[in-house]
């Protein structure tokens, strides 16, 4: 399915084509701290499908536990995570922030991983005092 994207100020716009069925959830300590949150939900993308429309993306780069690199891509006006990418020159995928996607209602992650991380609580919100608005 095609996506489009960008981040909170609009400074960054991107278009990619994603398998919805490959949506997943990280819930290392990395990916808590990196997003903000308690876990990180992102959709792979084939390298040659991603195209940024407009902006350019602070980098961050990232060494894994197990010494591979990633490049976190994010706005360097709001600050939105927008994805994670092989360093320049190497092959692989991007990982999409689901969150800064147009059709995140659509992307309904299938796995989670790092689950020996997760945070207790997000397993079950049930109980958690809901409200629609602030």
């Amino acid at each position: 399915m095609k996506i489009e994207g960008g981040c909170y100020c609009g400074q960054i716009k991107y278009r990619a084509e994603a398998d919805p069925e490959k949506v997943e959830i990280c819930h290392c300590s990395d990916c808590q701290t990196l997003s903000g949150s308690a876990y990180r939900t992102a959709v792979p993308v084939d390298a040659d499908s991603f195209k940024l429309l407009c902006g350019t993306p602070s980098l961050y780069q990232k060494t894994a536990e197990d010494g591979s690199i990633r490049l976190q891509a994010f706005c360097p006006d709001c600050g939105s995570p927008l994805y994670s990418a092989p360093p320049a020159g190497e092959k692989g995928y991007f990982g999409i922030r689901v969150g800064t996607t147009r059709q995140r209602d659509r992307l309904i992650p299938k796995n989670q991983y790092w689950f020996r991380s997760a945070q207790p609580w997000t397993q079950d919100l049930s109980n958690v005092a809901r409200a629609e608005k602030e």
